[in-house]
């Protein structure tokens, strides 16, 4: 990735989403545990959150569990719930005294009722904060997110006259923007079923390191990559506008 310069409040994401991919590898590199790669990773998800927060995006959404998690080995899923039950009560003061709001989007039916209740109680306690959404995704996968969206909005009938607007009000993301920059760590180049709807006209960056290693200056590059990026959506530039010496464009 090119060299890094502080971007224009303009040229922010509104949304940074994360793939926070890498903690077992990480761990297994050398030689720990993985629920200790997963301990890491929530120190980096701990530097993310507080420099996102500072440079004034708006929306973070992290990737913790996705619904093809469950797959894996039951005494690691269970160790990642108690760290996640950890991580709320360790972490919640801060982000209510940086004035965050955290939410938390998936399908949270068959968590243990320890965890569900901590979900809420965060949730209700920083509800309100307004200097940055940041929202969790557990138990989250993207085609759920539209298929319950699909269901809801069946059963009520509306219709409204914009339906990807009317349909956007049932995912588990109503009333955010859309993704507008989608960040995976560990060398893998793919979204994973997560925020499927969201992303569909995301800036995809993908990184090598893996989770537990990424720095808020490998973050701030990718916020430098993403201001260069020239965002058209399908439109034709007018004559002149197109990109500035060492400027990419996207579709």
């Amino acid at each position: 990735m090119p060299g890094s310069s502080t971007p224009s409040s303009e040229a922010l994401p509104a949304h940074v989403a994360v793939i926070m991919d890498g903690n077992g590898r990480w761990a297994k590199a050398r030689g720990l545990s993985r629920s200790e790669g997963h301990r890491a990773g929530l120190e980096a998800t701990r530097r993310a959150v507080r420099f996102f927060a500072e440079q004034g995006v708006g929306t973070l959404t992290l990737f913790a569990f996705s619904s093809e998690n469950w797959a894996r080995p039951r005494d690691e899923v269970e160790a990642l719930f108690e760290l996640f039950v950890s991580a709320i009560e360790a972490e919640l003061p801060e982000l209510v005294e940086r004035g965050i709001a955290l939410t938390f989007i998936g399908d949270r039916a068959n968590f243990p009722q320890d965890l569900q209740t901590r979900m809420t109680d965060a949730e209700q306690t920083s509800a309100g904060n307004e200097h940055m959404h940041l929202v969790v995704a557990l138990g989250y996968g993207g085609r759920w997110d539209i298929l319950q969206a699909a269901r809801r909005w069946v059963a009520s009938g509306e219709e409204g006259p914009d339906p990807e607007t009317t349909f956007s009000g049932y995912l588990s993301t109503a009333g955010l923007p859309d993704v507008d920059l989608l960040i995976r760590t560990g060398g893998e180049c793919r979204i994973s079923n997560f925020l499927l709807w969201q992303s569909a006209y995301a800036e995809l960056l993908f990184i090598d390191p893996f989770w537990p290693d990424v720095s808020a200056a490998e973050l701030q590059e990718g916020l430098a990559w993403y201001a260069r990026r020239q965002r058209r959506f399908g439109r034709v530039l007018a004559r002149g506008a197109g990109p500035e010496p060492g400027e990419v464009s996207s579709a």
